[in-house]
């Protein structure tokens, strides 16, 4: 294969999963009025908190009788502290498909060691047999696999009743792809994802559903970092706008913007379009080539934020595992070099590949400039790599 150097490069050559790029606009401006130097439990501290809470609800279409709180270390400790407070209360299944999937599975069996447990497998690309749930048990599920490309097919992969709690891992999904709330118990997000806020900071929605078990105790001792109840039971203050410990006021303003913009270009379903009119330019893309495949290879589990990608040219494909790493480095160091692309590599623990953000901050022009870039950096490591 040869492909020349191209003479066009992306506007915003951004392509990281997670902090993922800043909205189309952005610039350091956008936190000038930030609330710095003071308590975010002073009143206008606590205020912000809440809009971001009550914008963060609004938009995703949350319902009222839900309660959504900001909480520390991200949709990882989101997701952290609710297993450690209601894992074991009933029978649990857990999909494992990926690698932050994969990681609340082990927990639940290593480290929490759930003795009523059962994980349902699948590899990077694939989504485990759903079938196999049995809803009348807990179920930990992860709409949109980050480090995979897969993704829940559709709302009505949960059904409508079930007697356990669906505890859902949606931080590469909220504002991109359709959440069930009448079909979910509980909900976790991170600001660093769809909106391209900072890292840090996670979010979680609880139904009255998920909030009677919460109330009903946790059977394990928790940190103070983990705890939603108090002796009164829902600490209702987690979710008017205080926090379990001191958020950045300065991550804070850059959230708001996040949703200031979202709203501005037409809420959710236009966050929905913009992100599956990005997979839409990298499906064009790839149908033309013959050296690369998207890792899921069902169409109706292609997430449309975290667009994974895998090499099929049979050169590489006869690589062993450590020797693909290389070529995927290379191949992602050109770009680098060139600035026409950065952090586009597939996620450490799963297959070498490559990954493309595709959420709504990613600009589908900016897309279609880099995949040239993605046929040139190609030809230039199989030119290298192919005959050795």
């Amino acid at each position: 294969m040869t492909a020349a150097k191209p003479s066009h490069r992306p506007q915003r050559p951004h392509f990281s999963s997670g902090p993922c790029v800043k909205r189309p606009g952005w610039t350091p401006e956008a936190l000038k009025g930030a609330f710095l130097g003071r308590s975010h439990r002073a009143a206008e501290g606590r205020a912000r908190l809440h809009e971001v809470i009550t914008r963060s609800a609004a938009l995703l279409g949350i319902p009222e009788d839900w309660q959504v709180g900001i909480v520390p270390a991200s949709d990882t400790g989101a997701v952290e502290m609710i297993l450690w407070a209601l894992a074991g209360q009933r029978g649990m299944d857990v999909l494992s498909f990926e690698s932050f999937s994969g990681t609340w599975a082990q927990d639940l069996k290593d480290i929490l060691k759930l003795e009523d447990l059962r994980v349902l497998e699948a590899p990077y690309g694939e989504l485990p047999d759903m079938a196999q749930i049995d809803w009348s048990r807990d179920v930990v599920l992860t709409w949109n696999g980050t480090t995979s490309g897969v993704c829940i097919p559709s709302v009505e992969s949960v059904p409508a009743q079930h007697d356990g709690l669906v505890i859902c891992d949606a931080t590469s999904a909220a504002f991109a792809m359709d959440l069930p709330w009448d079909r979910l118990d509980v909900v976790t997000w991170s600001w660093q994802k769809a909106l391209g806020g900072e890292a840090a900071h996670g979010m979680v929605a609880l139904s009255p559903k998920a909030v009677r078990r919460l109330e009903e105790g946790s059977q394990r001792p928790l940190p103070k970092i983990f705890r939603l109840t108090n002796k009164k039971g829902l600490n209702e203050a987690i979710f008017r706008g205080d926090t379990i410990n001191t958020p950045s006021m300065l991550c804070v303003e850059d959230a708001l913007d996040g949703l200031r913009w979202a709203e501005s270009v037409g809420g959710l379903e236009a966050l929905k379009a913009r992100s599956r009119k990005n997979l839409s330019v990298v499906e064009r893309w790839v149908a033309a080539r013959d050296w690369v495949a998207f890792l899921s290879e069902k169409k109706e589990t292609r997430s449309c934020t975290s667009i994974c990608l895998k090499i099929i040219a049979p050169w590489f494909e006869a690589l062993d595992d450590a020797a693909r790493s290389k070529v995927i480095k290379t191949m992602t160091g050109l770009l680098e070099e060139e600035k026409a692309g950065y952090d586009l590599a597939g996620y450490r623990d799963a297959p070498a590949g490559l990954r493309i953000w595709g959420g709504a901050t990613v600009e589908a022009e900016d897309i279609e400039a880099l995949l040239p870039w993605l046929d040139w950096a190609f030809a230039r490591i199989e030119e290298k790599f192919a005959a050795s």
